[in-house]
């Protein structure tokens, strides 16, 4: 069986804890015959009852949660060749076009013709450069 520690003990441990507590506050005061540091150093604080309003204020209306929506693509870039892998997990169609950039000044970027991917919908959708790809992302609109 354990033993329980004394009141006198826990009264030791609470006077040590609060007169630690106490101790900073008792280094701030300014000395005797020094100025307080500012004019609310001295004065107790006033709370006037009638500046406090009955009502919470009002909150402001949350806005309507977003519809989920988008299919989720993964683009493959394989030297001057793009490969995006799109499937659509939400019960809306989305119209997907693939983007890409080439990294040559002279090479044309080309822009997909948008593409229906039906609700549990699968689609592939491939487009190249000359030369190098500088960058390749897929748009989603609604029909």
């Amino acid at each position: 069986m354990r033993a329980r520690p004394s009141r006198a003990v826990s009264l030791l441990v609470t006077s040590v804890i609060l007169t630690g507590l106490m101790v900073p506050g008792a280094a701030a005061r300014p000395a005797v015959g020094e100025p307080a540091p500012g004019p609310e150093a001295g004065s107790p604080a006033v709370v006037d009852l009638a500046e406090i309003p009955v009502e919470p204020p009002v909150q402001p209306a949350r806005p309507a949660p977003q519809e989920l929506f988008g299919a989720d693509c993964d683009i493959e870039i394989n030297g001057s060749s793009v490969t995006a892998h799109c499937h659509n997990g939400y019960p809306e169609t989305d119209l997907v076009r693939l983007h890409v950039e080439c990294d040559r000044w002279w090479d044309v970027d080309g822009d997909g013709a948008p593409v229906a991917v039906g609700p549990a919908g699968r689609i592939e959708l491939a487009s190249r450069c000359w030369k190098e790809v500088r960058s390749a992302w897929v748009s989603h609109q609604r029909p």
